[in-house]
């Protein structure tokens, strides 16, 4: 099971929350991947920063990052009060952490290309919600204003399917942590996570088909 290192304090009712699901994998107990799931270890470390509308949705893709790269870890965003758990981690000096969001104009000098370098364990601080969810983190996080920010340079298209998005460049979470595996040149860890997304998108779409013909009656 997940650990969020700063519990929410009102759990988040996800629509289809009267499915049974695994407890650990979150789909639903037909389709259950965790004979698929395990860690491997990689050149980077991810920190998620998860909207608490996030924790408890089934389709939320960070949880697939926890379940596949090692020494992820999740904490629950807040806008005036991070816990003690972020702030310790963000001071840190074994660590050289990194928000990841697109490159603007109004901070061009935080943008960096490469994290690390220095002997630091490289971080990626990712911002786990949706796409409005994460710019409001970006701007209204005041401990987090001093953080270098890099761009995940890839051409990929997404692929994930359990929710809609206007624009193919906009990748969920997981597709995220792939493309910065990818470009710190940790391919092993990057092909494990994607298999793990893989599956646990088309496992998630299966389902959703057996459930619509069971409706109409197909």
């Amino acid at each position: 099971m997940v650990k969020v290192e700063n519990p929410p304090r009102k759990p988040f009712v996800a629509r289809g929350s009267g499915v049974v699901r695994c407890d650990d994998c979150r789909l639903p107990q037909e389709v259950c991947i965790c004979e698929w799931r395990y860690t491997v270890p990689a050149k980077c470390q991810f920190w998620l920063l998860t909207h608490r509308y996030e924790l408890y949705k089934p389709t939320n893709t960070g949880r697939l990052i926890v379940d596949s790269i090692a020494q992820t870890r999740m904490f629950e965003w807040s806008r005036t009060e991070p816990t003690a758990d972020l702030l310790a981690a963000l001071e840190d000096q074994r660590y050289a952490p990194c928000l990841v969001f697109p490159a603007g104009e109004d901070y061009q000098h935080r943008m960096v290309d490469e994290v690390g370098g220095d002997g630091r364990i490289p971080v990626f601080i990712i911002l786990d919600g949706t796409w409005r969810q994460a710019r409001r983190m970006f701007r209204h996080s005041p401990y987090l204003q001093h953080l270098p920010v890099i761009e995940p340079q890839t051409e990929r298209l997404s692929r994930y399917k359990l929710r809609r998005s206007t624009i193919d460049h906009h990748l969920c979470t997981a597709e995220v942590a792939v493309a910065l595996l990818e470009q710190v040149g940790d391919q092993a860890a990057a092909d494990h996570l994607e298999e793990y997304f893989e599956r646990f998108n088309s496992s998630y779409i299966a389902t959703r088909r057996r459930w619509a013909k069971r409706e109409f009656g197909e």
